[in-house]
Formats: structure tokens, C-alpha cells, sequence
């Protein structure tokens, strides 16, 4: 077989920029707008089939949660066969192996505003104009199987790289300041939705979207409560205020008797108006949180996955030998 012409990536990326073959100041010569952007879709699973994602509908059960890492090197092969289309022979090989590098050094800053580009809140030209730099994070995300997905099409989803309290102010500095990027957010399906953040949460949270104020009060075991909230229509916490029901008709509410109750209260506004008892009654969104260690796994820096779990010498220590014996007799 004949030693290939060109072997040197230096080499080669002198010939391709030679004027007699392409000038290097023209846009031939870089990546094109449509295909930066397909791939940068494409590094974020825009398009990849579900079952690539989810082999097993039995991995992903209803009422279901599963979080997980993108491994780096996994979207590069992905990028590299999409590439391949127009691989004809070994000079288009040998292009690619010595431009590779570059490419991926560009879809690591464009695949930051590919949420953007879906939203149309921005255009590609934008884009590329107001690049977001910095080097490439780790990229995490969910899956979620629920029928709060198809209740809340529009449900708020945020990442955190720390563990706020329960009552925290979204709009806070110390939230705002601790909140990952996210990079997708997508229904792929009526119940099913899928997230990617950049970087790795020690929160997430997902909550009921903001579309209106409602009013309404908790029902448990066939008793009704509200929360008791200060002034500001914060939850203060401690035991509920049960709700009263009218004498002569169980299954109404004594709103007359509630207010009288909330009065007795000295942590609640005054109940002076109308205003004060709707602060009492306020039936805000609900928030779910997913907070924990949980199987954190190791990093080689590249963002390629490394099993936090040896399984070769975890099965060589005696306690896990003994009890493999004990479930064999």
C-alpha cells in the first residue's frame, strides 16, 4: 500500500489555505452558519431519537425522574458521524482529523445560546456576533416522566450549584448568583421532559408555572387549612389554621369564622380589609426539590463519565464474598 501523500496536520492546513485552492478570507473557508448551528443542536441531543436516550421504557417508569452526565467524547463521536456524510475519500478524512480540534472549540461556545436560537429570542448572527466564551463545562440534565409535565406545559426548572432553603427568593442575589445555565429545555413528548444544565447542581427544582395568583386553602384526611404568611405573603411556618366549615352546610367554608380565627393570630397581618385576608388565602405555585450527594461520579476533566464504583474490587473483599456464599445455600 502507498504511504499517504500528506501525513502532517500542519501541512495540510497550509495547503488548505492556499489561494490557489481556497482564499482563507473568504466564508467558504470557515465552518457555515446552518451547520455550526445543527451541530451545536446536535452536542445538546437536539434530534436524537428517544429510544437512543431511553432504550427501555422500564428505565424510565411513570411518576420518574433519572438524572444523568453527557459524556463529552459520546456527543464528539455524534458530531464526528454527522460529519462523515461528506467524507468521500482520504483527503476529506485527513481534513477533518487536522480542522477537529477548532470544531470543537466552536460548538463549545455556540451550544450555549442553541436555548436562544429555540426560543427565536435571537438570531444566529447575534450569536456569533456576542459570543459567550469560556471553556466547556460539564454538561448534566434530567429526564422526567410525570403528569405534571402535561399539566404544567410551561413549568419553571432551575439548577443550583448549592442547596438554598425551602422558602428562598428565586430573584435573591444569592440564588441568582448560584444558579447554573440552562442550556435545553424540551418536551419530548406530553408527559416526558427533558433538561441540561451546564455544570453539576447540588439543586434542582422544579416548580408550578407563575401564570396567576390563586387563592384556595390545603384539604388532608378531609380537613382544610391554610399557612400562616406574614405581611409579605412569606409562609412563617408552624401548625396550620385549620378551616372552619358552616354549621348547617358541612361542605362550605365559614369564611366569616376563618376571619375571625386569623385575628386571634398576633404573628398574622391585621385582619383590617379584604387585602390582608387574601395574603392568608394566597395558593401559590408549588416547588419541587431535588437536593442530595446521591452517586456522584468521578471526571477526567474532559467531561468524560468515570464509574465512581469499582464492581472488580468490590466483589473481592470477604463481606461481599460471604454474602454471595450465604444467598447460594
Amino acid at each position: 500500500m502507498r504511504p499517504a501523500w500528506i501525513t502532517s496536520k500542519q501541512t495540510l492546513q497550509a495547503r488548505m489555505a492556499m489561494p490557489s485552492q481556497v482564499p482563507a478570507p473568504t466564508p467558504e473557508a470557515g465552518m457555515p452558519a446552518y451547520m455550526e448551528s445543527f451541530l451545536a443542536h446536535l452536542r445538546l441531543l437536539v434530534g436524537v431519537p428517544f429510544e437512543y436516550l431511553v432504550p427501555d421504557s422500564r428505565m424510565l417508569p411513570d411518576e420518574s425522574i433519572r438524572f444523568f452526565y453527557i459524556d463529552r467524547s459520546w456527543t464528539d463521536r455524534l458530531v464526528d458521524g454527522a460529519i462523515s456524510v461528506g467524507k468521500i475519500g482520504t483527503r476529506e478524512q485527513a481534513h477533518h482529523q487536522g480542522n477537529h480540534p477548532l470544531v470543537r472549540q466552536q460548538l463549545d461556545v455556540t451550544e450555549r445560546g442553541v436555548r436562544d436560537l429555540q426560543r427565536q429570542t435571537i438570531s444566529f448572527l447575534d450569536l456569533r456576533a456576542n459570543p459567550r466564551l469560556g471553556a466547556a463545562n460539564t454538561i448534566t440534565g434530567f429526564v422526567l416522566r410525570s403528569g405534571a409535565v402535561s399539566g404544567w406545559p410551561h413549568m419553571d426548572v432551575r439548577a443550583y450549584t448549592k442547596v438554598l432553603p425551602a422558602n428562598y427568593d428565586p430573584a435573591s442575589k444569592s440564588a441568582t448568583d448560584a444558579q447554573l445555565p440552562l442550556l435545553r429545555l424540551e418536551r419530548l413528548s406530553t408527559g416526558v421532559l427533558i433538561a441540561l444544565f451546564e455544570g453539576i447542581p447540588e439543586m434542582v427544582v422544579c416548580e408550578e408555572p407563575h401564570h396567576g395568583v390563586q387563592f384556595g386553602v390545603h384539604e388532608s384526611g378531609g380537613v382544610f387549612s391554610v399557612f400562616r404568611r406574614d405581611s409579605t405573603a412569606k409562609a412563617i411556618g408552624g401548625t396550620d389554621i385549620t378551616v372552619p366549615m358552616r354549621n348547617v352546610q358541612r361542605r362550605v367554608l365559614g369564611i366569616a369564622a376563618l376571619r375571625r380565627k386569623l385575628k386571634t393570630d398576633a404573628a398574622l397581618p391585621a385582619q383590617t380589609g379584604s387585602a390582608s385576608f387574601a395574603i392568608e388565602l394566597l395558593n401559590l405555585p408549588w416547588r419541587q426539590r431535588f437536593a442530595g450527594e446521591g452517586g456522584k461520579p468521578k471526571f477526567t476533566g474532559t467531561g468524560a463519565f468515570v464509574a465512581g464504583v469499582a464492581i472488580a474490587p468490590r466483589v473481592t473483599q470477604a463481606d461481599i464474598q460471604a454474602a454471595y456464599k450465604e444467598l447460594g445455600k
